[in-house]
């Protein structure tokens, strides 16, 4: 058995991002979810699949439900505030030492 390799991720959740590849291409959402491990993120009210489910104790209806699914991190790219568009994300060290994200395009720094 093959251990998965920790994929550097630069999108964290509550990051605002863009779709750039895929079916969903364009569309921008909040990231709910992200998995390093295998290099995936949900992302809110995108990417919507249907799956059938049995009735449950969780669930007391049966039927179908939509939910979305995960997407690779390499097909999406985070929204600068200031840029108001997709950039590439870089990384900066800060005048206290501190590492912290930004943009590429402009400087400008992405942390919250």
């Amino acid at each position: 058995m093959q251990v998965a390799e920790k994929y550097k991720m630069k999108i964290k959740k509550n990051d605002q991002v863009m779709i750039v590849k895929g079916r969903e291409q364009g569309k921008t959402g909040r990231v709910i979810k992200v998995d390093p491990g295998k290099g995936r993120i949900l992302i809110e009210k995108l990417n919507l699949v249907k799956r059938h489910s049995k009735p449950s104790a969780k669930q007391k209806q049966g039927g179908i439900i939509e939910k979305e699914a995960p997407l690779a991190v390499s097909n999406v790219m985070l929204i600068c505030d200031k840029c108001k568009g997709p950039v590439r994300v870089g990384k900066k060290i800060l005048d206290d030492g501190k590492r912290v994200r930004c943009c590429k395009k402009c400087g400008e720094v992405l942390e919250k």
